[in-house]
């Protein structure tokens, strides 16, 4: 099975989209192979990618339907070896579709489950900035969340709220959700970003990751692009954090699936 991370934050504008292309991208430079699943209505990384969702003849909510396979609904991305289950316009009215589903929650799951699922090592769900039944799904899914947070009041104040949903997650759906804390658009021209980091690993410890995600005007330029970073500015600083990203997080996946065969 598929080791399953999904990136979500109830706050929008934290690098979330941009956290799942760039990580995915580097996943695959490591020979991980990769599926990433656009949960977000907006469908942002389905764009990243260079598609357009309004085109899109199938999406993750056929799959959540039970309406087609997830082989039938995954798409090749431009970088061998990271595909990508896309969003739709469908994916508007799907929330209120899926609660009226018996154990709704467990729909991705069951998703996941699927034979096509085993053809890659890592899963990563682009969450909807909001909790709802899309969120629900993807954090019973995943074995790890990654929270992407700014060095900002607002973004660390809104971190109560997921870690009640991590909470809330753990004692009804899936009681082996882990998460971490990542750093990103961090700003180190000033000091105020720096003391707030300070703050961070003082409270937070190893549930901050180390690797910290700066500002890079190629992370926007890659979005128009319709690439990851890795493929539009490889040698950017962007580029090389989220590869120093993905190596601390392949570090972590390898130690829990020796615990888990152990």
């Amino acid at each position: 099975m598929p080791y399953v991370i999904a990136i979500c934050h109830q706050k929008g504008g934290v690098a979330k989209t941009t956290t799942t292309l760039g990580l995915g991208a580097s996943f695959v430079e490591l020979h991980s192979e990769t599926l990433m699943i656009d949960l977000d209505p907006q469908a942002n990384l389905t764009s990243s990618v260079g598609l357009d969702s309004n085109e899109m003849e199938h999406s993750i909510a056929e799959a959540l339907l039970g309406e087609a396979d997830l082989a039938a609904v995954r798409m090749e991305s431009s970088v061998p070896g990271l595909d990508i289950v896309p969003s739709s316009a469908s994916m508007l009215t799907i929330g209120r579709q899926l609660y009226q589903l018996p154990e709704f929650e467990y729909l991705l799951r069951k998703v996941l489950a699927e034979p096509a699922v085993h053809d890659y090592e890592l899963v990563l769900l682009d969450c909807p900035p909001s909790v709802g039944s899309l969120t629900l799904n993807a954090l019973t899914a995943a074995d790890l969340l990654i929270i992407p947070t700014q060095c900002e009041y607002f973004s660390i104040q809104a971190l109560a709220d997921m870690f009640e949903l991590v909470r809330l997650i753990r004692d009804r759906t899936n009681p082996s959700l882990m998460y971490r804390l990542l750093v990103t658009m961090f700003d180190g021209r000033g000091t105020f970003h720096t003391r707030m980091l300070e703050r961070m690993r003082e409270y937070f410890k190893d549930g901050l990751l180390q690797t910290i995600i700066g500002f890079d005007t190629k992370l926007r330029e890659s979005q128009l692009a319709g690439q990851p970073v890795t493929v539009h500015a490889p040698s950017s600083r962007g580029a090389q954090q989220y590869r120093q990203l993905a190596e601390e997080l392949k570090i972590h996946v390898t130690n829990q699936s020796q615990i888990q065969t152990a």
